[in-house]
């Protein structure tokens, strides 16, 4: 299992901090760096910032959202960074959420799987190099009846295949990232139910595609904090879990509720929704259970870190992607260098 970090979104008051959290990664050994766009920063400038003042970590988007851009403008700047970095790009795809989608992008929200199948073959076949045409329901490329013809992309990115990965949660989702990607992004993991939750339907997906799991990196993104009180420890993550679980999308499109409902906790879920879409944050964030944050961060001393990274390589992570939490740099540091030490200990180094 290899090691990775996400430095989320950029713009928050703390990017000198996040500059200096990949530097470090990237002198432990870090394997990839991965940052997130929303309605706020976007990830092709922070990876191009971050790559610039790094030396061998590998830099990723978690990602770039497919309303957001053309799949041509995507392959555009997959293969311009993959240049510029000499190989050291990663490219995450997602389609977002209802609300970003429609109230940010004006681009509807419907057909995620079949819109999302169509941008990746699209971003992929204009990344051959090869002159572009496509016929889908989404995207028709040359537009008929027009002056446009099909051209191919100029740049030529440092790798013939650049790595592709698509967020995903639901079940569908997660079997279509299995079928056509090379990774799928993950995130409130919890190992013992990892199997069901995802790799069960991206094992289906590769199945479909005549492929095996080999190869394939399951990349969930896990909230680290180093300390000896854990639930003092969990207890920072409440407005976070309670934010995603309980007002991320509509109440009827809230893929991450439906993830705590899979994992076992359906009343709790409901309670957490109703709390947060009626105003009360502090009371989602309350009713938040403990075991839920804590089967899906990793909390407390080094050795109990460790015992919570081992359950994560037997349950079938291949990358494990840490967001070092702390409410100062040096606390964020010394989360950073614990993940590497928690590594070691566990023996997966």
């Amino acid at each position: 299992m290899r090691l990775g970090i996400n430095l989320g979104y950029w713009g928050a008051g703390m990017d000198a901090d996040n500059l200096a959290v990949a530097q470090e990664a990237d002198r432990l050994g870090y394997d990839v760096c991965w940052a997130a766009e929303a309605y706020g920063s976007d990830a092709p400038t922070v990876l191009a910032w971050v790559a610039a003042q790094t030396e061998r970590i590998d830099v990723g988007s978690a990602i770039m959202q497919i309303p957001a851009r053309q799949p041509a403008m995507t392959a555009m700047t997959a293969a311009t960074l993959d240049s510029l970095t000499k190989g050291r790009f990663r490219l995450g795809l997602g389609v977002s959420g209802p609300q970003v989608s429609e109230g940010w992008y004006g681009v509807k929200f419907d057909k995620p799987l079949a819109r999302t199948r169509e941008y990746v073959e699209i971003v992929r076949k204009a990344m051959t190099r090869e002159r572009l045409s496509y016929d889908g329901e989404h995207w028709t490329l040359p537009l008929p009846g027009g002056p446009g013809k099909p051209i191919k992309l100029t740049v030529h990115p440092e790798r013939e295949h650049i790595p592709l990965y698509i967020a995903a949660i639901g079940p569908k989702n997660l079997e279509q990232t299995g079928e056509i990607a090379d990774g799928a992004l993950l995130i409130f993991p919890a190992a013992e139910h990892l199997e069901a939750t995802a790799l069960t339907h991206i094992r289906a997906g590769r199945e479909k595609a005549g492929l095996t799991m080999e190869g394939f990196d399951v990349c969930p993104t896990v909230p680290l904090a180093l300390g000896e009180d854990v639930n003092a420890l969990a207890d920072m993550f409440r407005p976070y879990t309670a934010l995603y679980v309980g007002g991320m999308g509509s109440r009827k499109q809230n893929f991450y509720n439906q993830l705590a409902q899979r994992m076992g906790y359906e009343k709790e879920a409901a309670e957490i929704q109703d709390k947060y879409l009626a105003g009360d944050k502090n009371g989602a964030a309350e009713a938040v259970p403990h075991s839920l944050i804590d089967s899906t961060t990793l909390l407390g001393p080094v050795a109990r870190i460790a015992d919570g990274m081992r359950a994560y390589a037997e349950s079938g992570v291949t990358t494990l992607t840490l967001a070092p939490a702390g409410f100062t740099l040096d606390e964020r540091i010394a989360a950073l260098r614990a993940g590497t030490e928690a590594m070691e200990l566990a023996g997966l180094a």
